[in-house]
């Protein structure tokens, strides 16, 4: 099957055809560093890495640009108030995503570029759009032109005369539906020369700008949050095409993660940091967690629903180091059909996962009938598909941080000295004692499977408590 994207500006499926063959161009709008990064920050780099390895595993060559911004109104008004140098607080928070990223197993791009690092190209693109009429200069800020371009609102739907930019009016504004790309030096903030006085550039120029410097004046796919198709999509589009650039052929957007219907965000009080998400669940769990829906879809937090995450992932890991135990080793295999036809039809992760549990399913009873050379090369299969989603548990991404294979180890050993209690009270005939045995391991998440060949288990949902 050829892969195929929802693709926001048309609102339609379309087939991926990259604009150079065998190379696929994606620009991803990266983090605006004030904070620290909470779960909703970082599911567009889970839900898009799923993306970058899709296309990998079919042979295009990837370039992935995901940009920082490190100049911002938020960053100058949280550094203030905290009272330490804006370059400082940008700094510290970027390494708080890059750390953010690298435990949730997202692959580094291709490139990282911080918006301060391309001030001279914004001057540039600036100076086009005024040469071409889209833009013009007043009191020292620039700003463009919004009913200069008449496909404004097209990604949106947004009509013009409905149109707020959800900024200040701006001295010199003509009309306030004009958004702004050069802000006028204030005093004590940061500057920057140009040809219209010194200032700082506007939140939607970064981006215009990055994507060309690094891709091209046109390219393949542009990613981000939901929340970014208007303004700042929409004003990205305007920008770059009114400057001569073809831009981006596809828009692709993923859902917010929400808490009680509503989008998460510092603004509502109902951050779960990464940090502390990570103190609930491990690494693996939180990034199968996040990229669990459709990525189109919003994702309603709870805590019942991470660790119902955690523990189907568990099922899953638990089969591969079983089948590992028996075989003595799993080599990555292929995917399968289902599984393919599952990402390739718009990244249809929640149908991938179930191929996923179907390929388990049959290998847990390929286990029951000692028929190792088959489970072995299912939980092959199962590493393979695990691996285009970022979670085989044998990549040594995982391995190295120490939270799969030695948690599972003493956890069996646990686990059988249960059952291994269980098992004489039976022979005694001590029913009671053997169903407390087994209810005591049912409510820790754990079920137990009596076969011709003794009693296994495998991770379940718990009653109450923890997925760890």
């Amino acid at each position: 099957m050829t892969l195929r994207l929802f693709d926001t500006d048309t609102r339609t499926m379309r087939d991926f055809a990259p604009m150079v063959p065998g190379r696929a161009s994606v620009y991803l709008c990266g983090a605006t560093v004030q904070g620290e990064p909470h779960i909703g920050h970082v599911r567009s780099g889970v839900a898009f890495d799923v993306l970058r390895r899709w296309l990998l595993a079919h042979d295009y060559d990837v370039w992935f640009i995901r940009n920082v911004t490190d100049i911002d109104d938020k960053i100058l008004t949280k550094a203030a108030e905290a009272g330490r140098p804006w370059w400082e607080w940008a700094a510290t928070h970027e390494r708080a995503f890059d750390r953010a990223y690298e435990q949730l197993g997202v692959l580094p791009p291709s490139a990282e570029p911080r918006a301060t690092g391309h001030i001279t190209q914004m001057i540039e693109m600036m100076q086009r759009l005024i040469d071409r009429g889209h833009a013009y200069a007043s009191a020292g800020n620039v700003y463009f032109d919004v009913v200069s371009y008449p496909e404004y609102g097209k990604l949106s739907g947004h009509k013009i005369d409905d149109v707020h930019q959800g900024e200040s009016a701006g001295e010199g504004k003509r009309d306030p539906r004009d958004f702004t790309l050069w802000k006028a030096a204030k005093p004590d903030e940061p500057h920057w020369p140009s040809p219209w006085g010194s200032g700082r550039p506007g939140w939607h120029l970064e981006c215009s700008v990055m994507a060309e410097f690094y891709l091209g004046a046109e390219f393949d796919i542009h990613c981000g949050g939901m929340d970014l198709v208007f303004p700042h999509h929409e004003n990205e589009i305007a920008q770059s095409k009114a400057s001569g650039a073809g831009f981006a052929r596809y828009w692709l957007h993923n859902g917010w993660v929400t808490l009680g219907g509503d989008k998460m965000s510092k603004s509502l009080g109902n951050v779960l940091s990464v940090p502390n998400m990570l103190t609930q669940v491990r690494a693996v769990e939180l990034r199968f967690y996040l990229g669990s829906a459709h990525y189109r879809s919003m994702l309603e937090y709870s805590d019942k629903a991470l660790f119902d995450a955690a523990q189907s992932y568990q099922r899953i890991e638990a089969f591969v180091y079983r089948a590992l135990d028996r075989a003595g080793d799993i080599p990555v295999g292929k995917w399968t059909d289902g599984f393919a036809a599952a990402l390739d039809d718009d990244l249809a992760v929640p149908k991938a996962l179930a191929e996923i549990h179907r390929v388990v399913h049959e290998g847990n009873k390929a286990l029951e009938a000692e028929a190792i050379d088959t489970a072995r090369d299912l939980a092959g299969q199962v590493r393979a598909m695990l691996g285009i989603l970022g979670t085989d548990p044998l990549d040594p991404h995982w391995c190295a941080q120490g939270d799969s294979s030695a948690a599972l180890d003493a956890l069996d050993v646990l686990v059988h000295a249960e059952l291994d209690r269980r098992q004489a009270a039976r022979e005694a005939k001590d029913w009671a004692t053997a169903d407390a045995v087994r209810a005591r391991l049912q409510s820790a998440g754990i079920e137990v499977t009596d076969t011709a060949n003794g009693p296994g288990w495998v991770l379940g949902a718990p009653q109450t408590g923890k997925a760890k």
